[in-house]
């Protein structure tokens, strides 16, 4: 299916934008790290797209998705629209680049962790110029956040997401291809099928871990 707006692919879209919208308003109720700093499984859901239909969807969804979320439940207005934008962007796109051409376990393993850290290092840039408006607070003070709270924060959201799309990658492209919502072009196959499901688990559950370290449940 090639992705030139044919019906099919706008379905897709709009499909992924609903299920990652509906992410967002699930993930309401995960406590927030430092009172502020919420978790949401979208960017799981937006790579994975971008993986199946190419790096540009990931930006039509991550625009979509903000928007959406910025005129019904957030609070944080324009400024959390532009900071969920290119926080999301940031994780997805390399990933999504570095996997859509060569779909091998191999590289989305690398692609994901190019995501994490690209993502982590941007948000540190976009969290010390943005962050004080919204907050309302000095700059100096969120200096002072920056390594101790917004890097692990972003390492620990990126990795928690990248376990997801690891693990669920696979079923999901292939109910989509049954269905006829993606090519039928199949990843390398390795020979070890449950070593990488064992690996994807490893990585959720230690960056889940340190998440619920960060907000006091360990």
């Amino acid at each position: 299916m090639k992705n030139n707006f044919s019906p099919r692919y706008v379905a897709a879209i709009g499909m992924f934008t609903a299920l990652a919208f509906v992410s967002v308003v699930a993930a309401r109720w995960i406590p927030n790290v430092q009172g502020f700093l919420s978790y949401e499984p979208k960017d799981a859901l937006i790579v994975m797209a971008g993986c199946i239909y190419g790096p540009m969807t990931c930006v039509l969804i991550t625009v979509l998705t903000s928007f959406i979320e910025m005129v019904t439940i957030s609070t944080t207005g324009l400024y959390g629209f532009l900071m969920n934008v290119v926080a999301s962007l940031a994780f997805t796109v390399p990933a999504a680049c570095f996997y859509y051409k060569n779909r091998t376990k191999k590289n989305a393993v690398i692609g994901l962790t190019l995501g994490v850290i690209s993502m982590a290092a941007i948000m540190i840039l976009w969290n010390y110029v943005i962050t004080p408006f919204y907050m309302g607070v000095p700059r100096e003070q969120v200096a002072g956040m920056l390594i101790p709270v917004f890097l692990p924060f972003n390492l620990v959201k990126g990795g928690i997401n990248a376990g997801l799309t690891l693990l669920l990658y696979k079923p999901i492209v292939t109910a989509l291809r049954k269905a006829g919502f993606a090519e039928k072009k199949e990843e390398s196959k390795g020979r070890f099928q449950i070593g990488f499901v064992l690996f994807s688990l490893a990585v959720l559950v230690s960056f889940l871990l340190w998440f619920l370290v960060m907000i006091g449940v360990l």
